[in-house]
């Protein structure tokens, strides 16, 4: 999945010439928390809802007023997108710079807006939570061929597979999480178990049934 398959747009700006009191109204009237600025059509800053608020407080410096520019308060020379990024690489960019939002530029015009919103929405999509469909989670060995026996397994009971994750983990094996289009789930994973995978979820009839177990 690309950037500029989840990105918004068109994008709501800001010009230089803003006043905070008119952005702020602009936000709100919007539903929006981040607003591009520009200076004749190029980005040059990113203003937030939180800028405004933190900008007019006494916490500032010197506490500005809602007649002032925009420009006093944005945040210069943000941090881009490219519209052919993968969504991966922008979410690990904003996750390792602590920003809620990415421009997007292309050729250096604005064509979108990302934010950690348009990523949960992604990743709804990705695990093909957004679509009737059941979970899977399975533990598999770290070496090839582990994955194909599972979606052999699947498919050879015509069970659709809507998405596949899959995550390391610090025991060196191979956490695996899918969406299955099967309604009876549990007798699937009791299937499984009888295959010699190990199942994580669901959990066994028994456990579900008794979660403390025997007394």
């Amino acid at each position: 999945m690309l950037v500029k398959e989840i990105m918004r747009k068109p994008v709501t700006v800001a010009s230089v010439g803003t006043t905070l009191g008119e952005a702020d109204q602009l936000l709100h009237s919007r539903g929006f928390r981040h607003l591009p600025v520009v200076d004749q059509g190029k980005l040059v800053g990113i203003l937030t809802d939180r800028d405004i608020r933190f900008a007019t407080s006494s916490l500032f410096h010197t506490p500005l007023h809602e007649g002032d520019l925009v420009t006093l308060a944005m945040s210069a020379h943000p941090l881009t997108a490219d519209p052919l990024d993968p969504v991966e690489d922008a979410a690990r960019i904003m996750r390792e710079n602590k920003i809620g939002c990415l421009p997007v530029l292309d050729g250096g015009e604005l064509v979108g807006i990302l934010t950690g919103m348009d990523l949960l929405d992604a990743l709804m999509t990705l695990t093909g939570v957004n679509q009737p469909s059941s979970r899977l989670e399975v533990t598999l060995r770290d070496q090839p061929g582990e994955l194909a026996r599972l979606t052999a397994f699947l498919g050879a009971r015509h069970i659709n597979i809507h998405s596949i994750l899959t995550y390391p983990t610090p025991d060196s094996t191979v956490r695996t999480v899918l969406r299955v289009g099967s309604n009876q789930i549990r007798h699937l994973a009791d299937d499984l178990r009888a295959a010699e995978f190990t199942v994580l979820w669901p959990l066994p009839m028994s456990s579900h049934l008794n979660p403390a177990g025997p007394r």
